[in-house]
């Protein structure tokens, strides 16, 4: 999370009177950056990773665990610490950092006040040594997180509570729910970070929207679960908001967990990594090249099975955010006919994508979303400024939104040497995919985020999710791969990634053959360093002819990932998998041993997950709570099983399963006769 801008919010009826003014102010500073960057070329690809950490305290001697909210507390501490000033520091939110010498990790606040964001303090190259120097850093990020916090917290890396909002105290300090800005049953308007923008993004969501967001989970069926299900943290005589109707209007949905408020979704931990490409033309390209995989690392990185101390009969996080911010009015949802506004929107704005943009002769017009909602009059500026028409089409999407958060201040001049307005609307678009141009005031290239994946429970995981697919980004480059596939079937594939177990009982479409009609040369020199972007292919691919349909098929992830042994569909031949892909990159770069020995580590991790030998942490997590002694069959998690897997979670984070017979095993090995624990030997072994 970037700087967070300081001024007087507006509240969402003047807001509303203020949208086009910063979508048009917005579409000004764009072509701005447009004009200075659209030429700008960088050396190299670099790329830096994201990881949200929970905050949680234990209360040792009653066996509870709770949300510790001392997001602030932690940050000043660090921003205090004398040793680490004189590092640079690491607080870029409190304290000017500086960047000579190995610098040390940036902590970040987050929505809620529970979660701190760590970053590397430099960007990520993509020489192999950057490569094994990633889990290390995670680890010591964590290390200097928990430094300074309390002896009883703990940052642990779950993507959600499995308590929060349940009706007893499940945060410290205590605050009772229902306030002003969220309006919720379940939580307090103090659980969000109290920077100003945070409130008036939750309540002026709630306000376009014209009721409170309605967060509806399938609830897990065990063998006693009450049938049917309602939800039974529900206050239907609930009378202090207007928005309190909103239950008795039928906002819970029978057989679900429901939840009504923007920080069940925003309250979300993930693991982000972001790509600065060489130019816009291979920002464009790997945008487009990775928004197939989002849905299946979204499949692979399951780690979400419980809200509100209930089991879900889902694994993933997405769709729960999706609602948290859903805006979107009756009329925009189709449920009253169009009279106030402007359009029908399919898609909440936070969505898989909705665009191409890359302008490969490879990317058809059936590929394109036949239900996109374009501002025809933002796309004519755009274009009659110079800007393609694919591009062009790409950020009017985005901008038929309206921007949310508002500052007086900023209304009063545009400054086309600032970026404010433009990530108004850019930043409030939270697609699966982010394509970002450069800042206006430093060096920073044309950048593309992959916003899909999970956060996972141990560095050497989050280490293994973020090196993979960067070497997915340079087999893509290197090979001039191709994985396009029209964009409704990626909307599908993104709903198939929250069955329960997808990445064993699922299939997703994926294209059959991503490889050039004829090879591709891998690098310019064939040395192993990796340091370079590989040199531009030789010719451009031809366009591709006959039905779109025979270009993809069903797939599995194990198929996706490994390769497959015989053809699907149409195919001719069996798809490569994506790890060979990767593995025939790296024979390229004449790689030395020791490193391929480390990397094979991680591509270990991602093979076993994908086959089904290693577990997703959604189906370990699962897998206690249900193996737990207070577990009754009834799909409730209650107070202590919550502490328990909060503690064996912390133990994973330490020991990562290498014993066989720690914790969290099934996530690491095949099966617990490969490494016994000693007689007398920790668990860590």
């Amino acid at each position: 999370m970037g700087l967070l801008a300081l001024g007087t919010p507006l509240e969402w009826r003047d807001a509303k009177k203020a949208a086009d003014q910063v979508r048009q102010w917005g579409i000004e500073q764009l072509l701005a950056i447009w004009r200075r960057a659209k030429g700008k070329e960088r050396d190299v690809l670099r790329w830096g990773d994201e990881i949200e950490y929970l905050v949680v305290a234990y209360e040792y001697q009653q066996r509870k665990v709770k949300l510790s909210l001392r997001q602030a507390d932690i940050l000043e501490a660090l921003a205090k610490d004398v040793a680490l000033q004189k590092q640079g520091g690491c607080v870029p939110e409190l304290q000017n950092i500086a960047r000579e010498g190995e610098p040390l990790p940036t902590f970040h606040p987050e929505f809620g006040r529970f979660m701190l964001e760590a970053t590397p303090g430099k960007p990520w190259g993509i020489g192999f040594k950057d490569l094994l120097d990633v889990e290390p850093n995670m680890k010591w990020r964590r290390t200097i997180a928990k430094e300074h916090m309390e002896p009883n917290e703990y940052p642990i890396t779950l993507t959600t509570f499995p308590r929060l909002g349940t009706r007893d105290d499940f945060m410290t300090p205590y605050y009772p729910p229902s306030g002003d800005r969220l309006r919720s049953q379940f939580l307090p308007d103090q659980i969000a970070n109290p920077h100003i923008r945070f409130p008036t993004l939750a309540a002026n969501i709630r306000a376009r929207r014209g009721r409170k967001v309605a967060i509806n989970v399938p609830i897990f069926k065990d063998e006693h679960t009450a049938m049917p299900f309602q939800d039974p943290t529900v206050d239907y005589g609930l009378h202090k908001w207007p928005e309190d109707d909103d239950v008795r209007n039928g906002a819970a949905k029978e057989g679900h967990i429901y939840m009504d408020a923007m920080a069940f979704g925003m309250g979300s931990c993930c693991l982000q990594i972001t790509f600065q490409a060489k130019n816009i033309t291979e920002g464009r390209k790997l945008y487009d090249q990775l928004s197939p995989l989002g849905p299946i690392l979204l499949a692979l990185t399951a780690a979400t099975p419980i809200y509100k101390g209930f089991l879900a009969d889902t694994d993933v996080r997405w769709n729960q955010i999706s609602r948290a911010v859903d805006d979107r009015t009756p009329e925009e949802l189709g449920e009253k006919p169009l009279q106030n506004d402007r359009w029908r929107l399919p898609k909440s704005r936070y969505a898989s994508n909705s665009t191409y943009i890359s302008q490969d002769p490879r990317l058809r017009k059936e590929y394109m979303d036949p239900e996109l909602v374009v501002d025809e009059e933002i796309k004519q500026r755009l274009v009659d400024e110079g800007m393609d028409d694919l591009l062009a089409t790409h950020f009017a999407h985005l901008f038929i939104r309206d921007p949310i958060v508002i500052f007086g201040e900023d209304l009063k001049e545009l400054d086309l040497n600032k970026t404010d307005h433009f990530e108004n609307l850019q930043s409030t678009n939270w697609q699966h995919m982010r394509f970002k141009p450069p800042p206006p005031d430093n060096s920073i290239g044309w950048r593309v985020e992959f916003r899909p994946m999970e956060i996972q429970i141990t560095d050497f995981e989050n280490a293994a999710f973020s090196v993979f697919i960067v070497l997915v980004t340079r087999a893509i480059l290197s090979f001039d791969l191709n994985f396009y596939i029209p964009i409704p079937r990626t909307t599908e594939n993104m709903e198939t990634a929250h069955a329960r177990d997808a990445v064993l009982n699922e299939k997703f479409y994926f294209r059959n053959d991503p490889l050039p009609p004829r090879p591709a040369k891998a690098t310019a020199n064939g040395h192993g360093s990796g340091n370079t972007t590989p040199a531009a292919q030789p010719s451009r691919p031809a366009t591709p002819t006959g039905p779109v349909e025979d270009e993809y098929s069903l797939m599995t992830i194990d198929d996706i990932i490994n390769g497959q042994s015989n053809p699907s569909g149409n195919s001719s031949k069996p798809f490569p998998g994506l790890i060979p892909l990767v593995e025939s990159y790296l024979n390229s770069m004449n790689v030395d041993v020791q490193t391929r020995c480390d990397l094979a580590r991680y591509l270990d991790l991602i093979r076993k997950r994908a086959n089904g030998k290693y577990w997703t942490a959604a189906k370990w997590i699962r897998h206690f709570v249900r193996g737990h002694g207070e577990y009754n069959g009834d799909s409730v998690v209650s107070e202590r099983t919550t502490y328990d897997l909060c503690k064996a979670v912390e133990e994973m984070t330490r020991c990562e399963g290498r014993s066989g017979e720690g914790v969290g095993w099934e996530m690491f090995m095949e099966n617990r006769g490969m490494t016994r624990k000693r007689k007398g030997e920790s668990a860590c072994g």
